[in-house]
């Protein structure tokens, strides 16, 4: 009687060679997006304790940063203002002359072709740190709230952005700047809309960087509740058919998941977000020497990609391009 052989699946792990050549998750440069804190001070570089390595810039020092980011290969940024004065209704963040704006303009005319992505949202332009506007009984208006928005990112395509990203989780918005980005002229100007963002204890570190922790109550009447993953599909597949082009999922460690889902049910490109709490553990371990830092970012990036990500927002990009392919 022959006895049966076991399955030697170790075959084809054995040897490095066949094993790149059967990786079947692939993570490179073009994935990246690089989230940028730009303000509206003077001083050129503003450090953020909470995340090691990031730090706020002024708009000199963010031209600078502009030359390094184009030599490490690195295809797109997103970008985030912290404005000189802050009010109810976060007048500076439509501003024609807001900081994102400036930014924009002048990250156009030294790097045209890198690509440019700007966050649409009012909790670091609002006195009291929502993403949205309220009444005076503290009651978050959402059509207000909505109208403001589309105003916001109809400025920063009028400033030459390649592509606005409402992460405000407002009802509505995105048919709302869809239709103000057309009636202008910008038919062809895509929206990135955050369309699964969950009220997440990973955001720490970025209420930090952007000055935007709220000054009452919290966000969970607006961004989504952890527990839930149906609702993501009905948020993401509304944005969908209200002109959405392309989707980010947000916070990315913890929600595989959901992009995963994303991926299968929404029929256009998703984005992760790799957040500034994600982003600070490894940062923090890393400098405790708990873990490989280099292979533990590697992995949670590829990671975003198995779960069905085609693109990367994370703070590690500057750090991680060199050792990808292009």
């Amino acid at each position: 009687m022959t006895t049966p052989q076991p399955t030697r699946h170790r075959r084809l792990r054995a040897n490095p060679t066949i094993r790149a050549m059967l990786r079947e998750t692939h993570l490179t440069r073009a994935d990246l997006i690089y989230p940028v804190f730009i303000h509206a001070g003077d001083q050129p570089t503003i450090p953020i304790p909470s995340m090691p390595g990031v730090s706020r810039l002024s708009l000199a020092a963010f031209e600078q940063a502009l030359l390094g980011l184009a030599d490490l290969g690195i295809p797109a940024l997103l970008l985030f203002g912290l404005p000189a004065h802050k009010d109810a209704l976060g007048s500076q963040a439509a501003d024609p002359n807001g900081i994102v704006q400036q930014a924009i303009r002048l990250a156009k005319r030294s790097h045209p072709n890198l690509y440019l992505i700007s966050d649409v949202c009012l909790c670091a332009y609002t006195d009291h740190g929502h993403c949205g506007l309220f009444d005076a009984n503290q009651q978050l208006d959402n059509d207000k709230s909505v109208a403001q928005l589309a105003q916001v990112a109809l400025s920063h395509a009028q400033a030459g952005v390649d592509m606005v990203a409402p992460s405000d989780m407002m009802d509505g918005r995105v048919r709302a700047i869809r239709t103000a980005l057309d009636s202008e002229g910008f038919q062809d100007t895509p929206i990135m809309s955050y369309a699964s963002k969950y009220a997440s204890a990973f955001y720490g570190p970025f209420r930090d960087a952007a000055d935007s922790a709220p000054q009452f109550g919290d966000r969970r009447s607006y961004q989504m509740d952890p527990a839930n993953s149906d609702e993501a599909l009905r948020e993401i597949l509304t944005d969908v058919a209200e002109g959405a082009d392309l989707i980010l999922v947000k916070p990315a460690l913890a929600y595989g998941d959901i992009i995963y889902r994303a991926r299968q049910a929404a029929g256009v490109p998703i984005a992760a977000y790799n957040v500034s709490g994600e982003y600070a553990m490894l940062k923090l371990a890393a400098q405790q020497g708990l873990i490989d830092e280099k292979q533990a970012i590697l992995e949670t990036l590829i990671g975003f990609k198995r779960a069905g990500a085609d693109l990367i927002v994370t703070y590690h990009a500057p750090q991680v391009a060199p050792w990808l392919p292009a």
